[in-house]
């Protein structure tokens, strides 16, 4: 079996469920993290900075500012795919997991630090915009390097179940960050633009000290062993994996792509444009929206266990197909909802929005997008698709949806509703392209698995669902 060489390769004092329970603690606490901080920030960048950060403008141009801030970490984030995947490629998934988690975290405690525009001046939005570019450069690989080592780790009718462990740490952290959330939007407005939204970044610091202890005692993954033995064994130049990729390994980086841009532009929609959509344009509570993202991302703490056990039963590209057609369905009735300003029927709505249909995208993509690439360039590919789409859709949907809203006298939410159609028929288009459909290639050496090609239905047996054989969904 594969696998046995891969846990021994790991460390030898190290047992099989050891290594599981730590990759899973390290993955899970790690995209908890990153989430608290990218929801935390792009709260606060609705609720907060337009007014502390850029006083000089109205409401709704601080805002848009405070947007753009936003999108200008989402704009770092393909660097720091690009950069880290290289590294974690190159010196191995757990460091990389180390340096990009100490990155996000000093960068969000330090926000709570920055004085505000009355106080500093121009300089004080500048720094803000320098500590989001330096937060996005470390979330740029967090997902990427904690899928792939879920992944590498898991035996292989639990592919999708593990490959969803990011998915369930993005939830967790976005249920703590908008029950922050929710505290903070319940206090006066002068006690939260004065000090308290500064209280859960500087939170932030502690967060990453816990996270620091769990991610060092984080095994390698025997794919990362095994892809470097070989290319030791061969002698051949080394290339830089970013080269390989785009040489040899394009058709994977256009599937991780697509689906990265359209689940991106309907997920920060879902979450993040609402929350401003409701305060602005229809005088709702902003802690009503903070509070209806809450009960979706503990709905969705259930959620993704249940969309990663149905990867591995059904298939992730029918789940990740799923999710794209729900989503497309519900682009016209999401709004509808929202402008009944009903509190109750408002939190429906998120719930349906982020608590479900986001995780039935999110939790196959571990699994799916890991598997379109061989493990010498697996972070790289996963990490430079996946923030570029992100770049692309992720930081630029909110702002985009914001000035069709702002430019319509009537406040007309049509055309955000077709940004949200569009961005789900690219994710169904990129799951039926999934590179690993195609026919599996013999493996180099007779006996030992080929670490230099895309995991393909035969080896990867979270595409067979349970109970049957022989044939990938």
């Amino acid at each position: 079996m594969e696998h046995a060489p891969q846990k021994a390769a790991q460390d030898p004092g190290t047992s099989p469920a050891v290594a599981r329970r730590r990759v899973a603690t390290a993955t899970i606490v790690g995209s908890a993290l990153e989430w608290y901080d990218f929801y935390l920030y792009a709260s606060m960048a609705a609720l907060v900075f337009g007014k502390i950060f850029f006083p000089q403008t109205d409401d709704a141009a601080g805002t848009m500012a405070a947007f753009a801030t936003f999108a200008a970490g989402f704009l770092a984030r393909p660097l720091g795919g690009v950069l880290f995947g290289h590294l974690a490629d190159r010196i191995g998934r757990r460091n990389v997991l180390i340096i990009t988690f100490v990155l996000m975290g000093v960068s969000t405690g330090l926000i709570g630090l920055l004085p505000t525009y009355e106080t500093m001046g121009v300089a004080a939005p500048v720094a803000l915009v320098v500590l989001r570019i330096l937060q996005g450069l470390g979330s740029g690989a967090e997902y990427a390097s904690a899928a792939v080592v879920a992944y590498e780790h898991a035996d292989e009718n639990r592919r999708g179940r593990q490959g969803a462990w990011p998915a369930l740490g993005l939830n967790l952290g976005l249920l703590l960050s908008s029950l922050t959330v929710t505290l903070l939007t319940s206090l006066d407005e002068e006690t939260l633009l004065n000090w308290a939204w500064r209280v859960p970044f500087v939170a932030s610091f502690a967060l990453a000290g816990i996270g620091l202890w769990v991610r060092r005692r984080v095994p390698e993954s025997g794919d990362f062993h095994r892809s470097k033995e070989k290319q030791e064994r061969d002698a051949a130049p080394k290339k830089l994996p970013l080269v390989t990729l785009l040489r040899e390994h394009r058709r994977g980086l256009l599937v991780v792509l697509a689906v990265s841009l359209g689940y991106n532009a309907l997920s920060y929609i879902f979450k993040t444009f609402s929350l401003a959509y409701l305060a602005d344009f229809q005088d709702v509570s902003a802690s009503v929206g903070a509070f209806g993202v809450t009960l979706a991302s503990a709905t969705a703490i259930v959620a993704v266990p249940f969309f990663g056990w149905a990867s591995d039963r059904f298939g992730s590209r029918k789940v990740l197909a799923g999710g794209g057609i729900a989503s497309a369905l519900f682009a016209f009735p999401f709004f509808v909802l929202l402008d009944t300003r009903n509190s109750v029927v408002i939190w429906l709505c998120l719930i349906i929005a982020t608590g479900i249909l986001a995780p039935a995208m999110f939790a196959p993509q571990g699994s799916f997008l890991s598997r379109q690439f061989p493990a010498d360039v697996r972070v790289s590919g996963v990490g430079t698709g996946r923030e570029l789409g992100a770049a692309l859709s992720g930081g630029l949907a909110p702002l985009a949806a914001l000035a069709i809203v702002g430019a319509s006298a009537s406040h007309a939410t049509w055309g955000v509703s077709l940004i949200l159609v569009a961005g789900a028929v690219v994710v169904v288009i990129g799951s039926f392209c999934d590179r690993s459909a195609r026919p599996a290639a013999p493996a180099a050496v007779p006996g030992e698995p080929d670490t230099d090609r895309p995991a393909a239905p035969a080896p990867d047996r979270e595409e067979v669902p349970a109970g049957r054989s022989g044939r990938a969904v």
